[in-house]
């Protein structure tokens, strides 16, 4: 038998599982259906970490295709009410109750152990609902601020690329949290920095993506507003993971969460921004 039939199951194994794995991925931060599974493995949503963005770029589409359906009927500002609930509603606040329970844990918390107890409260705190309410405002507003091809644009690099930065923290911080009271036991571990590299090939996929449905969208976003999205960005996301550290010694599922919903408005914001200098 040659090496390359030997090959051939191998490749189609591989794709299978990060097959199998996408999927994984889209049933934990979705509640879209997917195809029930013979057999699982508790490791399999731990490595499907690595297929996030492809979630955020699955739901930037679907939330893409809602704003401009809405365009159509209503005003911008209504558009992107219309585009942002039906968000929530697809992704089941996953993220948005992470931020509020962050808002919360670390707002209210003076010490470790009580700001991870106030986290794990199911009740909403006056920092959970402000900080919520302020991140919602904000990305209504912006959305509804752009030109309509350009908020395409901007739905669907924002979630792709902030769950991308989500998942950095994995790479970059022990966890933080109480393993035994993890919502997700296998997800309270690293991702190794190979991991977090191969993740990135879906951001990429997404620029490719709009860069050829939309060329004319890119170049209404000028090259500073880029610039300043990534900077703002990385801004946030090194916030939270610093943020993290100091007052959990590592990340938490609700900082995940927090990080995501932080890193897409500051996306939203470098696009919007006026940059005279650059």
């Amino acid at each position: 038998m040659s090496k390359k039939s030997l090959s051939r199951p191998t490749i189609v194994h591989l794709i299978k599982h990060e097959y199998r794995l996408l999927l994984v991925a889209i049933q934990f931060l979705t509640r879209l259906p997917v195809p029930s599974f013979t057999s699982y493995d508790p490791q399999w949503l731990h490595q499907s970490s690595r297929h996030f963005p492809a979630v955020g770029l699955l739901v930037g589409l679907l939330c893409a295709g809602v704003f401009w359906l809405s365009s159509a009927l209503f005003t911008p500002l209504v558009a992107a009410v219309i585009s942002t609930a039906f968000g929530i509603k697809l992704t089941g606040a996953f993220h948005e109750d992470g931020l509020a329970d962050s808002c919360d844990g670390l707002g209210g918390g003076l010490t470790r152990e009580r700001t991870l107890t106030i986290m794990k409260d199911s009740r909403l705190g006056t920092y959970g609902v402000l900080g919520l309410v302020s991140a919602l405002l904000l990305k209504i507003t912006l959305l509804a601020s752009m030109p309509l091809s350009v908020a395409i644009v901007a739905l669907i690099i924002g979630h792709t690329a902030s769950r991308l930065l989500c998942i950095s923290l994995l790479a970059l911080l022990p966890y933080g949290g109480e393993i035994e009271h993890a919502k997700a036991k296998p997800m309270a571990q690293q991702l190794t920095p190979l991991q977090g590299l191969l993740s990135s090939g879906w951001l990429l996929l997404a620029g490719m993506l709009v860069g050829l449905i939309l060329p004319n969208a890119m170049q209404q976003i000028e090259l500073g507003q880029w610039l300043l999205a990534l900077l703002l960005a990385l801004i946030a996301t090194d916030y939270m993971r610093r943020l993290l550290r100091r007052r959990l010694d590592g990340y938490t599922g609700d900082g995940l969460g927090a990080t995501q919903q932080l890193s897409e408005v500051a996306i939203y914001m470098g696009l919007v921004a006026s940059v005279p200098f650059i």
